[in-house]
C-alpha cells in the first residue's frame, strides 16, 4: 500500500500548531424546589341555623356564615334535607347558595325535615350545622306574640310579705305552650305557681319573700315559632341598722358624728338617714336630722354642762329601719374652760382721694325741654360734690336740681333757656384730694321757631 508521508506530516504540524481545547463550562446550580403549597382546609360549620317562616309546601332557613373561613375562602353553601327517621340526606339546591337564607320549596305538607347546611370551598365540606328538631310542613295560623304590659316592662318593686299576682296575655293559634323559667332556671313550683289560658298566663306568689327577686322570662310556643318576654321582680323590705357609729370629736357645744352603711340595704338602696341624740339626764331621744344623706354629720346647738348620746337609724323606700347604731361614747359639754377670744385685726385704711369712674358727656337739648347731666364717683371721705357753669359755681340756683346717692351724681336743668348753654363741670373734694369732670351742653331753638322764621 502507498502512503502519503507529506500528507501525515501535515496532519502532525496542524495536530502541533493547534490550541488546546477549552475545559467545558459548570453547570448553573438549580434553584430549591419551593415546598408544596399547605393543603387546601375546608371552613368551620355554619353559624346559628334557625326557622324564619314557613307555609303548607316550603320552609324558610336563614343562618349565620361560618366563624372561621380561611385561606381557602367560602364558594357558597349546600342546604340538605331528609325525612325525620331516616339519613337520606339529599342537598335540594343544584347551585351553591351565595347568602345566608334559602328557601326551600315543593315540599309535602306533613312531612317533618331534618335539615342541614353545609359550606363548601376549595377545600371541600364543612362540618353541617343542623336544626336542633325536625320541621313539620304546615303553616302556622297564627304567630304566638307576649303583649307584656307597660307597667312590667321596668323593674316591679313589692314589699317583703306582699302578694304577687301578674297576668301576661299573649296571642297565637293554634294555643301556644307555655314556659317559665326564673334566671334561666326553672321555676320553684313550691314558691311560685302558674297558670295560664289560651290567651294568658298568670305568676302567682302567695307572700312574697327577697329570694322570689330575679328576672322572670315567659316562652310561648306554636310549633317552631316562639316568643319571649321577661320582667323584673324586685322584693323589698327595711334595711338594717348602720354597721356602726362613733363620736370623733367635740369641742364647744358641737360633736362631730361618722357612721357605716348597714350590711342589710333591704334589697334596695339606702335613700337616707336619722340622727337622734338623747340626754343622759332624762333619756329621751330627739330627732336632729332626717332624710340625711352623707355618713357624718356635726350636730351643734348642745347645752352646757349636758352629756349626750347619739343613734343613727338607716332608711330605703320602705322606711326607716327599726333598729339603730347607739354610740359606745358619750359626748359631756364641759361648763368651764369655754372662752373666745376675737381675734385682733388691723382695721383697713379705706382713705381715697375722689375718683370719677364714670365722665360727663356731651349733650343737645332743645329751648324749654329740660334735659340732665350725669356722672359717678368714688372716694373716702364721701366727697363733697360741687357744679359749675362756665367755671362759676351754681349754688342754689332753684332753675338747677343737684342730687348725689351712693356716688351717682346729677344736674338737672330745668326748662332751659337760649343762655343756658355752655360748658358744665363737676368738682368732687375730700381730705385726700378732687377730680372734675366737665362737658359741653348746646341749646337748641325749637324747629318750629325756625319754620317762622322763614
Amino acid at each position: 500500500a502507498h502512503i502519503d508521508v507529506n500528507a501525515c506530516l501535515t496532519s502532525a504540524e496542524a495536530a502541533e500548531n493547534a490550541e488546546p481545547a477549552e475545559a467545558p463550562e459548570p453547570e448553573e446550580p438549580k434553584p430549591p424546589t419551593p415546598p408544596p403549597p399547605p393543603p387546601k382546609e375546608p371552613t368551620s360549620a355554619p353559624l346559628d341555623l334557625f326557622v324564619e317562616d314557613k307555609n303548607d309546601t316550603s320552609v324558610t332557613i336563614i343562618w349565620s356564615q361560618p366563624e372561621t373561613i380561611g385561606d381557602s375562602g367560602l364558594d357558597g353553601y349546600t342546604i340538605e334535607v331528609c325525612k325525620d327517621g331516616t339519613e337520606d340526606w339529599k342537598a335540594v339546591n343544584e347551585d351553591l347558595q351565595k347568602s345566608c337564607r334559602y328557601v326551600i320549596k315543593n315540599q309535602t305538607t306533613g312531612d317533618r325535615l331534618k335539615i342541614r347546611v353545609v359550606a363548601v370551598n376549595a377545600g371541600g365540606r364543612s362540618p353541617p350545622v343542623s336544626l336542633p328538631e325536625a320541621v313539620l310542613v304546615k303553616e302556622v295560623a297564627d304567630r304566638p306574640k307576649v303583649r307584656l304590659p307597660r307597667f312590667l316592662r321596668q323593674r316591679y318593686v313589692a314589699h317583703v310579705g306582699e302578694k304577687i299576682n301578674l297576668t301576661i296575655p299573649f296571642t297565637g293559634k293554634p294555643k301556644p305552650v307555655v314556659t317559665w323559667t326564673k334566671n334561666g332556671q326553672p321555676l320553684d313550683k313550691k314558691r311560685v305557681n302558674i297558670r295560664s289560658t289560651e290567651r294568658d298566663s298568670i305568676l302567682f306568689i302567695r307572700a312574697s319573700e327577697r329570694e322570689d327577686s330575679g328576672v322572670y322570662e315567659m316562652c310561648v310556643k306554636v310549633d317552631d315559632f316562639d316568643d319571649k318576654a321577661s320582667l323584673t321582680l324586685q322584693i323589698v323590705e327595711l334595711p338594717g341598722p348602720p354597721a356602726s357609729v362613733k363620736i370623733v370629736d367635740t369641742w364647744g357645744f358641737n360633736v362631730a358624728l361618722e357612721w357605716t352603711p348597714p350590711s342589710d340595704n333591704g334589697n334596695t338602696d339606702i335613700t337616707g338617714y336619722t340622727i337622734q341624740k338623747a340626754d343622759k339626764k332624762t333619756g329621751d331621744w330627739f330627732t336632729v336630722l332626717e332624710h340625711y344623706h352623707r355618713l357624718n354629720a356635726t350636730i351643734s346647738d348642745l347645752i352646757m354642762g349636758n352629756t349626750y348620746k347619739f343613734r343613727v337609724f338607716a332608711e330605703n323606700k320602705c322606711g326607716i329601719s327599726e333598729g339603730a347604731a347607739l354610740t359606745k361614747d358619750e359626748a359631756k359639754i364641759l361648763k368651764t374652760g369655754i372662752e373666745y377670744k376675737a381675734p385682733e385685726y388691723k382695721e383697713h385704711d379705706f382713705s381715697e382721694a375722689p375718683k370719677f369712674t364714670t365722665s360727663l358727656g356731651d349733650r343737645a337739648t332743645t329751648v324749654g325741654y329740660s334735659t340732665k347731666l350725669l356722672c359717678s364717683v368714688r372716694g373716702y371721705p364721701k366727697p363733697k360734690i360741687e357744679w359749675m357753669k362756665n367755671q362759676m359755681i351754681i349754688g342754689d340756683d332753684p332753675k338747677f336740681r343737684q342730687i348725689c346717692v351712693q356716688g351717682i351724681c346729677s344736674l338737672e336743668i330745668r326748662k332751659p333757656g337760649n343762655f343756658d348753654g355752655g360748658v358744665y363741670a363737676c368738682r368732687a373734694k375730700n381730705d385726700h384730694g378732687e377730680a372734675t369732670v366737665s362737658c359741653k351742653l348746646e341749646v337748641k331753638q325749637p324747629a318750629v321757631a325756625d319754620a317762622d322764621k322763614k
